[in-house]
């Protein structure tokens, strides 16, 4: 795919008139600098790489099931997180919002515009600046040099995430608009669910005859409006798929891939389709993987190089509600996709690789406790002096590892299977022992009085009329740090796990976002790549990207 002169231009003019102004207030940071070293040199494409959710804790729950799960099922105890750690360098950053209306917690769409921007955001807005400005993301301004651009997601290509890149809008929910923007920047290759917000209310099931597509693909609209962005699209030249084979036919230079009304496969289902289960979404739907792979077909036959985001987003999904079975299957599945990039990239020079989260979900961590304390027993070393080895606590078992994967459901599919609306005002102790003993390790399966615990609800304190969350009049019953769990739809995924907790020596803190450090995996030429190796900000990681990329600072 080669760009002429004249298609530079037009980038430029697009990216210009999609912004309020090129040369607008945005442009000049009045974010305090975090402090930063320029990149040095420059690359021909970045792929950066989030794993939503992803902090310090994911990754060792990853690394330990990989290299001291008694019967893992990875072929290899190496991660694509580790090759990347063993050959390129390794950093942390943190991610609050900064600028004018700092806090000390992000969400994502917050932390990826300042990785998007390397300027400093707002909450809950993508493609602004701290003071609501747009501002011109680094896919913009590679689009602007003639590069190819890239944005994969697992979740809706209007999540807050994917849309931080080539978006710009008030709030992340605006997820219709966030489509139209999407369309509007031209991103070359758009890889993931949410058609919903593609296409109008029509005639579905003729519409999915019509363009091609399964019917669990095209099966609702969240518009409000006639338009069908899809065809739109179609109209301006991109390729469309809404299967793998049609994926792994798709050809040129443009693409839209939308493989499910909203998210796509979860981990867990993914590892069942792996393992064999039968079913439409198995057959029809690529893997973070596959959808990679292909874009990376794509955007590399570009000979001015491209940018690439691909996010791993049900990571964050499954620590909102407290889900270690889930959790363990995400990062699998993101690892996989890493793995990939590795093997892709490992015998090149002119590409930067960063792989990083927008934030940490949920405080997640192994712990130990007080029950199920073990046994006494006699050690051969000379430095017992005849003493029984009894520790204190419970430290937790390797093969608990095993026990974690082994779960066939996530709490979301356990949530379907209580009450498919989710209206769980009704929902009995007995509805919710059935589900999850149905879906967890038969070492993890919950008593009677657990299940009592798990069905409690309790009238909402703290109800705000007209909130998108706590307009509701009651809500889960959760006794420790209530104030952390805001989605009481999701809530009793962390009463499920407060009843498993011990059984699989794991503990939650919350069921939103913690401010913690992620870490930073660079992977690259040395004198760009050593530059992420330090302790840093998102900022700094936007800046840096850009630098590499294109070379120039604002």
């Amino acid at each position: 795919m080669m760009f002429s002169p004249s298609k530079k231009l037009l980038a430029t003019m697009v990216t210009c008139t999609l912004l309020t102004a090129c040369g607008s207030s945005s442009d000049k940071d009045s974010s305090p600098e975090p402090k930063n070293g320029n990149a040095v040199g420059q690359v021909k494409n970045v792929i950066l790489m989030i794993g939503d959710g992803m902090g310090p804790q994911q990754i060792g729950l990853l690394e330990e099931y990989a290299r001291r799960a008694p019967n893992s099922v990875l072929p290899s105890t190496t991660t694509g997180l580790q090759q990347f750690a063993d050959n390129g360098r390794i950093g942390l950053s943190m991610n609050a919002p900064m600028g004018a209306n700092p806090s000390l917690v992000v969400d994502s769409a917050c932390s990826a515009t300042q990785l998007a921007t390397g300027k400093g955001s707002i909450s809950e807005a993508v493609g602004l600046d701290d003071q609501g400005n747009k501002v011109e993301t680094i896919l913009e301004k590679a689009k602007a040099m003639g590069k190819a651009t890239g944005l994969i997601t697992d979740t809706r290509l209007t999540h807050a995430t994917p849309a931080a890149f080539a978006a710009h809008q008030p709030h992340r929910s605006y997820e219709n608009e966030i489509a139209e923007d999407l369309l509007n920047v031209g991103v070359d290759v758009m890889l993931g669910g949410g058609s919903r917000h593609w296409v109008p209310n029509t005639d579905f099931a003729a519409l999915a005859a019509e363009l091609n597509a399964p019917t669990h693909v095209i099966k609702k609209s969240k518009r409000k409006d006639e338009r069908n962005l899809i065809k739109e699209a179609q109209a301006s030249g991109y390729g469309l798929a809404f299967t793998k084979a049609q994926l792994a036919q798709a050809s040129g230079t443009k693409l839209l891939g939308l493989f499910d009304d909203s998210a796509m496969n979860d981990g867990i289902e993914y590892s069942n389709c792996k393992n064999g289960t039968v079913s439409a979404k198995c057959s029809d739907e690529p893997s973070l993987k596959e959808m990679t792979m292909k874009a990376l077909d794509i955007l590399s036959q570009d000979e001015d190089g491209f940018f690439l985001m691909i996010e791993g987003g049900q990571i964050d999904w499954a620590g909102h509600v407290n889900d270690t079975g889930w959790l363990l299957h995400e990062m699998l599945k993101f690892d996989e996709a890493v793995a990939a990039v590795y093997e892709w990239v490992k015998q090149r020079n002119d590409t930067l690789v960063v792989i990083t989260a927008d934030h940490e979900t949920g405080g997640f961590g192994f712990a130990y406790h007080k029950h199920d304390l073990p046994e006494a027993k006699q050690l051969d070393g000379n430095g017992m002096n005849g003493h029984e080895y009894k520790p204190n606590f419970n430290f937790g078992a390797l093969d608990t590892l095993d026990k974690i994967y082994a779960q066939n459901k996530s709490y979301y599919d356990i949530f379907d299977a209580v009450q498919a609306d989710w209206d769980f005002s009704e929902s009995t102790a007995a509805e919710w022992k059935a589900a999850v003993n149905a879906s967890v390790h038969a070492d993890f399966q919950v008593s009677d009085a657990e299940s009592e615990g798990i069905a409690a609800r309790t009238m909402n304190q703290n109800q705000v009329a007209g909130h998108s969350y706590l307009d509701v009049a009651e809500l889960p019953l959760i006794n420790d740090y209530s104030d952390f769990y805001v989605y009481p739809s999701d809530d009793h995924g962390p009463l499920i796990s407060r009843a498993i907790a011990a059984k699989q020596s794991v503990a939650w803190s919350n069921g939103s976002h913690t401010a913690a450090p992620v870490p930073v995996y660079a992977y690259g030429p040395e004198d760009i790549a050593n530059q992420f190796s330090t302790m840093q900000h998102h900022i700094n990681i936007g800046q840096k990207l850009m630098d590499a990329l294109i070379n120039q600072a604002d």
